[in-house]
């Protein structure tokens, strides 16, 4: 069974989609506001996610990015918002495609089956929002780092650098890709980059940063994350 997570806070919608979506043979699980439907998606696994932008506590933009940081589950934007600048942001996001309210049922059901028919296997990648070390935990849904039960104060760029490394978790990252994904494709040689902040992220991160288990580097090839 498909599941099916529905982020609205117009009740009517919320209603409308629920008794059309599970007529259709879908598990459907709802949120209200933009922290919820990050909690709901972490913990329900949806295989597709109906996304609306203006929601009460944070732009649907915000949600989409905090999505992506570890999944990679098709969202379909539900808005009112025609503006094509607000369509763009919600594609470069990480939106999969854009309904615009008010919608015909048919046309939404339409996309959806094509998003889910598009992703590879989500419910099976093994995807992880939270990845837990006994040092430290990533939320890479709330984009933040707890260790000792405090969050860890992080820059944007240590961010940018753990976030990849997590999500590759096991795999060797190399040198040219972090320098290029977090810095930009003209720093694909300032390699210094990465030893100033593995240094930094390990004082913060590892029991014992002069030998650390868990950000390691593989001499003149690049950095691994180990659980």
């Amino acid at each position: 069974m498909t599941r099916v997570l529905v982020v609205d806070d117009e009740p009517q919608i919320v209603r409308a989609l629920r008794i059309n979506l599970t007529a259709r043979g879908y598990e459907v699980s709802t949120a209200e506001n933009g922290q919820q439907a990050l909690q709901v998606a972490a913990s329900a696994r949806p295989d597709v996610v109906v996304l609306d932008l203006g929601l009460p506590d944070m732009d649907g933009s915000a949600v989409i990015e905090g999505l992506r940081g570890w999944t990679s589950t098709p969202i379909i934007v539900l808005s009112a918002r025609t503006d094509s600048g607000d369509k763009v942001s919600a594609l470069d996001a990480g939106a999969d495609d854009y309904v615009t309210k008010p919608f015909g049922m048919d046309e939404l059901l339409a996309r959806l089956r094509a998003a889910v028919r598009r992703a590879s296997a989500p419910s099976a990648s093994g995807e992880e929002a939270v990845v837990v070390t006994p040092a430290f935990t990533v939320d890479l849904a709330a984009k933040k780092v707890l260790r000792d039960g405090a969050e860890v104060h992080l820059t944007p760029t240590e961010w940018g650098v753990l976030e990849l490394l997590v999500r590759n978790r096991g795999k060797l990252v190399a040198q040219k890709q972090l320098l290029a994904e977090v810095w930009g494709p003209g720093y694909a040689s300032e390699t210094h980059y990465l030893r100033v902040y593995l240094a930094q992220l390990r004082r913060k991160l590892e029991p014992r940063p002069s030998h650390p288990r868990h950000l390691l580097t593989e001499a003149g090839m690049g950095y691994r994350f180990e659980t």
